[in-house]
């Protein structure tokens, strides 16, 4: 059955499905078309969708129900595809966390989630076991690993259908053990592949929570954005509507972004099944190993951020990896500049178009046309179903005229429910429908949208986003410290990158060096000041708030 959303003159037909029912309509339709190539091996849409049942059947073994909080943790790979999926089949809640989290931001995420169950890789073992003691409500943590899935260990692990019924996970072949001086459980993935009974055919339903997407706020607090399956697939449809102009086609996608983030979970994963269509997957960006997936597979859709395109620009005879086969590339997660966008365009051949979106609107609210005369510096329009207003940063309640600064504000199907436990700062975002983004922009005459600042304070690098606040929380934790602030400052790779202003303890003295080896390993490598600046003394109001301001144009 489809849905029809009335509220906005570009409404769209929807399906109405959870997100474990794209699997099953896309194994329905193209059963032995490649879901995901990894490591040069496929799995076909037919064995994802066996996987994934049977995982979900070990998760409910485990004692995952409705409503339970599923971590995952790892780089992209397809287990992270499977468990994605197979816990929303069990009924559970996924937060996905990032790979590149030191163990106190996991502990936070998790605690503030209250995390039942962890599928992670076994890099980041470590980690866990750091974790584990702190989070009352871990019961299990099931261990992974990057290689599993490679065509030889696969053919191994999809040899286990034809094998007769064993046990269900934490018995007979895979004993389950406990985590050193705690009471988590841990399992292997392999476990979770071994026959655990029948599936009860109470899956989640359209309107149920999905995710638990975690973000930073204005204020450095990291929020879980509440997402329900409608809220995905509905993104997902809107996104590849755009970019398809509704056509039926085979896709190709490029996952090289993390599937940990809403970016690529959405625009490269979801939208993937969604179309029917082939992901391939790499555990990580890297230039060549790009390169040579473009070249060998010829994808059709790339999606992006703007180092990724700096790489590529930089590369000597790009032309020669194929990316004629590329219909069209996206940018995200942070202002693509003009110059790149054109000198990928011109070296290509290919099409580089910007889009706009947050992690509370799943993500993509506004995408540039992929036709017509582009517009210099825009973040384009509003995709289908999808209003946008430009509305007063003082007053809050008025919409502002074309041409004039002022907040973005957002209402459409995609906009999340509110934020986990936290019903003070949903009500400072969610007001009477819309979504208030605290990105500043005008839109022009024909509506297109421009952004003039981002969220207050916050660094972009790479497409990540950085909150000055918890950066500057480690810097206090440093002995020699007395004051931090910190900025993104311009850089021509990253976009823009974390520049620390320091004023030392009296009698003190330190090298930057000494403070940039101080942050390693209490946040992750991407927040790390790469500029330290030392200052007798910090511009500050009259409230003794630092003014950032002042520090940017030093």
């Amino acid at each position: 059955m489809d849905v029809r959303l009335p509220h906005h003159s570009k409404n769209m037909t929807y399906p109405n499905l959870s997100l474990p029912e794209l699997v099953e309509r896309a194994q329905t339709r193209v059963p032995d078309r490649p879901a995901l190539i990894y490591f040069g091996g496929a799995i076909t849409y037919a064995q994802l969708a066996r996987h994934v049942a049977r995982v979900a059947a070990a998760l409910r073994a485990l004692g995952v129900t409705k409503g339970d909080r599923v971590a995952l943790m790892m780089p992209n790979c397809p287990q992270f595809v499977i468990a994605f999926f197979a816990a929303l089949r069990a009924g559970a809640i996924v937060t996905a966390t990032s790979a590149m989290y030191t163990a106190r931001e996991v502990e936070h995420q998790w605690r503030d989630a209250g995390v039942k169950l962890a599928i992670v890789d076994r890099h980041f073992q470590r980690i866990i076991r750091a974790v584990a003691p702190q989070v009352s409500t871990l019961q299990h943590v099931v261990r992974t690993g990057l290689r599993q899935y490679a065509p030889a260990q696969f053919a191994r692990l999809d040899r286990q259908w034809h094998t007769p019924p064993s046990a269900a996970p934490g018995t007979a072949a895979g004993r389950p053990h406990r985590l050193r001086s705690t009471g988590v459980q841990s399992h292997e993935w392999t476990e979770l592949l071994e026959p655990a009974g029948e599936l009860a055919d109470d899956g989640p339903q359209p309107s149920d929570i999905a995710c638990l997407q975690y973000t930073g706020g204005t204020t450095g607090i990291s929020k879980g954005a509440i997402l329900t399956h409608r809220n995905l697939v509905t993104n997902a449809a809107q996104a590849m509507n755009w970019l398809t102009g509704g056509d039926e086609r085979e896709e190709t996608f490029v996952a090289s972004l993390p599937l940990f983030h809403i970016y690529a979970l959405t625009c490269v994963m979801i939208s993937s099944i969604y179309m029917g269509g082939c992901t391939l997957l790499l555990p990580r960006f890297q230039l060549r190993a790009a390169l040579n997936l473009i070249r060998k597979y010829r994808p059709t859709i790339y999606h992006g951020v703007p180092t990724m395109y700096v790489a590529f620009n930089n590369t000597p005879n790009v032309r020669r990896y194929g990316f004629d086969s590329l219909r069209v590339c996206m940018s995200g997660g942070g202002p693509l500049p003009v110059e790149v966008k054109q000198k990928f365009e011109a070296l290509t051949g290919g099409k580089l178009v910007e889009g706009y979106g947050l992690t509370e609107t799943s993500p993509v609210t506004h995408i540039n046309p992929l036709t017509g005369t582009p517009r210099v510096g825009s973040i384009g329009l509003p995709i289908a179903d999808t209003e946008a207003r430009i509305m007063d940063l003082v007053e809050g309640g008025r919409e502002m005229p074309v041409g004039e600064i002022g907040e973005i504000a957002i209402r459409g199907p995609q906009v999340m429910q509110g934020y986990w436990n936290k019903p003070e700062e949903t009500a400072q975002v969610l007001r009477e429908g819309w979504f208030y983004t605290g990105d500043v922009a005008r839109k022009d005459a024909d509506g297109f949208y421009y952004i003039v600042d981002r969220k207050k304070d916050m660094i972009i690098a790479g497409g990540y986003n950085i909150y000055p606040r918890e950066v500057e929380e480690v810097l206090f934790e440093c002995p020699k410290v007395k004051e931090a602030v910190v900025i993104g400052v311009p850089d021509g790779y990253r976009g823009e990158t974390v520049k620390a202003f320091i004023v030392l303890k009296d009698g003190m003295s330190a090298t930057a060096e000494e403070v940039i080896g101080f942050c390693r390993g209490r946040i992750a490598n991407y927040k790390i000041p790469r500029l330290v600046t030392f200052r007798d003394s910090l511009p500050k109001s009259g409230v003794g708030k630092y003014l950032r301001r002042e520090l940017r144009n030093l």
